[in-house]
């Protein structure tokens, strides 16, 4: 009997010393020694700099010979590589795939959040830490959000929208199917008084932020991408009251009307901007207004049409609204917008996000300019400055490396090599 109890008390001793052991390396400290340090707010590239890790937070960032980290902790070298902060895309569907038209209509909300799974990965994969998802189906993006926040699924920080508001027959309704299937999208609402409910409804099931579709869009059948529909009244009625309980409001706006009624109503960014004119321009200067251009899908819809049987009516559209919005969007850079990055991938295939920045650079932004829409930029529009878009003590130790200098040759984005989320390794190429 007496073996027996010492039996005991040995193996619960085990299993406190395991657990101690996990314990302490959970919260090993890390030290990265990197090349160089890409100051996304000045655009200083520091050299032969180490950041120290602690808990998944960043703890201290200085030059290597003074910054000393615990004697214990893990050393990750990045000697000849440039490290900056996890990336953050303000604009993406990562529950859905490039499917177009009819080809939508097969697709459980069940399937869509496994969907998301997969393309979690592959976005954080990318070095992108942080989205903002802005549109899913039966808040399969809430269901994708939580199991990545419990540990269930690899993937990035999300803020998401749930389901976008829509008028009837409007951009982000169902509009494929007949009378007789009475088929209407998840986040329609019509009036003030039923569009105040939906915004109450979405915050109730989950949702971090509101989106609104201001205006019709691309590829959506029997719609105007130039046309608004929301009015202003009832676009200021849904901006009241997801500000008031909490949320920011992003507004889908390709006509110049929707944009100008959606900043004058108060929405925290206009989405895509095709059409945007110097009213809108001078609107959302006045009022802070992010602009979220979406360019690289143009490049990529466009080549791939043919061979994903893309609808001649979703055809159409695209090719008029595409080309008008690179000339439309350089203006509105020209004229000092605040710009944050977003891609709307799922347009195209999850992954490729960082090909967006090339395009914000050929249509006049600065290499650095860039990188800050995905970083600072995106951390302000997000309400996430403190958490994200830099390396600072306190921020998550959220990190990408590249080979190359990105503000020499912004491409470099496109072949991450090192992607750190919340101090954990998710992907070390370096050197390969």
């Amino acid at each position: 009997m007496k073996r027996f109890e010492f039996s005991v008390m040995a193996v619960v001793a085990l299993f406190a010393l395991a657990g101690q052991g996990i314990a302490q390396q959970s919260s090993k400290s890390v030290i990265i020694h990197a090349g160089h340090v890409l100051d996304v707010k000045t655009g200083k590239l520091l050299a032969d700099q180490a950041l120290i890790i602690e808990d998944g937070k960043i703890a201290s960032v200085g030059a290597f010979a003074e910054n000393k980290a615990p004697a214990n902790a893990v050393r990750i070298d990045l000697l000849n590589a440039t490290i900056l902060p996890g990336l953050i895309d303000t604009h993406t569907h990562l529950t859905s795939d490039p499917k177009f038209g009819y080809e939508q209509l097969g697709i459980s909300v069940a399937r869509e959040t496994l969907t998301g799974a997969k393309n979690a990965r592959l976005t954080l994969e990318a070095g992108f830490t942080t989205v903002r998802n802005v549109g899913a189906s039966g808040y399969s993006d809430v269901a994708l959000r939580d199991a990545i926040n419990a540990g269930d699924v690899p993937g990035p920080r999300m803020l998401v929208s749930g389901p976008a508001l829509s008028i009837t027959g409007g951009h982000c309704d169902n509009n494929l199917l007949p009378f007789e299937y009475h088929a209407t999208g998840d986040g329609v609402a019509d009036g003030i008084a039923a569009v105040q409910h939906k915004v109450r409804e979405n915050i109730k099931y989950g949702s971090d932020l509101i989106k609104v579709c201001a205006t019709g869009g691309v590829l959506s059948k029997g719609d105007d991408p130039q046309a608004s529909q929301f009015t202003l009244e009832e676009m200021k009625a849904i901006v009241a009251d997801a500000h008031r309980l909490g949320r920011k409001v992003a507004a889908h706006a390709h006509g110049a009307q929707g944009i100008l009624w959606a900043s004058q109503a108060g929405v925290d960014s206009i989405e895509h901007g095709s059409y945007i004119d110097d009213a809108g321009i001078a609107e959302m200067k006045r009022n802070g207004t992010y602009l979220v251009p979406t360019l690289y899908l143009g490049d990529w819809f466009l080549e791939n049409a043919e061979r994903n049987h893309v609808p001649d009516f979703l055809l159409a559209k695209a090719k008029a609204v595409m080309p008008a919005a690179r000339k439309n969007i350089a203006h509105a850079f020209a004229s000092g917008v605040k710009v944050a990055f977003g891609t709307d991938a799922a347009v195209y295939p999850h992954g490729l996000n960082a090909h967006e920045f090339a395009v914000m650079v050929k249509l006049g932004l600065s290499p650095l300019q860039a990188i800050q829409a995905a970083t600072v930029n995106a951390a302000d529009l997000l309400g996430w400055t403190g958490k994200v878009g830099r390396l600072d003590p306190g921020t998550w130790a959220d990190i990408v490396a590249v080979d190359g200098d990105p503000l020499n040759d912004v491409t470099t984005l496109e072949r991450v090599t090192f992607v750190m989320k919340g101090g954990e390794v998710i992907r070390n190429d370096y050197g390969k």
